[in-house]
């Protein structure tokens, strides 16, 4: 007789997708097997991390994954540097762990998979940001199994 109980599940892991204005959400399946977009959260600090944080509360995260976006070299620019420190800075402020994941071309494919899907260019602008994060989770989710 095995007495030994079931491991948890892993747990929802939190993908973002840093923007100038908005930042991207997504959330796994408990099993960290699908990513789905959720929604936006507006940039400006402390609020926006403020709000990530009711995020992984609400949803009960157990790890969040922060977009890096490298150039397509594989250097990091300004955007990346800013993405390091954001991720720095959510690592201070929560409680579990924060990771990065390369991003380069997240946004194009999250806008053409968008426009393949027949949205139009007001609703690919309101939600590419959420679908740019699914896409980004998605493959820290592939590479992470």
């Amino acid at each position: 007789m095995n007495t030994q109980a079931a491991p948890e599940p892993p747990g929802r892991v939190l993908g973002l997708d840093l923007g100038d204005a908005r930042i991207g959400v997504a959330i796994s399946d408990d099993h960290r097997r699908l990513a789905v977009p959720v929604g936006t959260v507006r940039t400006g600090a402390p609020q926006d991390l403020k709000a990530v944080a009711a995020l992984v509360e609400e949803h009960d995260v157990a790890q969040v994954v922060v977009g890096h976006p490298l150039s397509l070299s594989g250097r990091a620019g300004s955007q990346a540097v800013a993405a390091e420190e954001f991720a720095g800075a959510l690592r201070s402020f929560l409680a579990v762990p924060v990771s990065m994941q390369d991003e380069r071309l997240s946004t194009v494919e999250a806008d053409r998979s968008l426009q393949r899907g027949g949205a139009g260019g007001r609703e690919r602008r309101r939600v590419v940001d959420q679908t740019a994060a699914a896409v980004i989770l998605q493959a820290w989710l592939d590479a992470n199994r």
